[in-house]
């Protein structure tokens, strides 16, 4: 009995250092937390419902670049019609480039006439994604809605 014994305790012994020699590092790269940058135009209008569409690319310091498309619907008490040339995002809390696509809840008030700045702090879950640029046009109300970067 006492052989049998020793004998499950040297597998088991085994088992445990294999397990303990087991590499952990793929765990540890996963922390790495990436910046990424959105540049963008958009175009848009809005009379209750909101519409904006445009174009960018995201460059993360990673060196991983992508082409994208923008998004914006919503709806509120809104009207105009509206511009955003030469945007910036910085997206921030994310681990690589394939985390910045998806949609971002938007909210915010507007109010401008001719040319006016654009600021704006947008979430998708832990990741943030603050905007500004300059623009044109006539914009006036509140609005909720989502603010969607994908693939062209």
């Amino acid at each position: 009995m006492t052989l049998r014994t020793t004998a499950w305790a040297s597998v088991l012994l085994a088992g445990t250092m294999a397990l303990a020699a087991w590499p952990a590092a793929p765990a540890r790269a996963a922390e790495t937390m990436v910046k990424c940058e959105l540049s963008y135009n958009l175009q848009g209008w809005s009379i209750i419902y909101k519409h904006a569409e445009g174009a960018g690319t995201v460059t993360c310091d990673n060196g991983q670049s992508a082409p994208v498309k923008i998004s914006v619907v919503g709806g509120g008490l809104t009207a105009g019609k509206f511009r955003v040339t030469d945007g910036k995002g910085e997206i921030t809390r994310v681990h690589g480039i394939a985390e910045v696509f998806g949609d971002y809840v938007q909210a915010g008030a507007e109010a401008g006439v001719g040319k006016s700045a654009h600021a704006q702090v947008l979430t998708k879950g832990t990741t943030s994604l603050a905007l500004t640029g300059t623009g044109q046009g006539i914009d006036l109300g509140v609005s909720v809605g989502k603010f969607t970067i994908a693939r062209p």
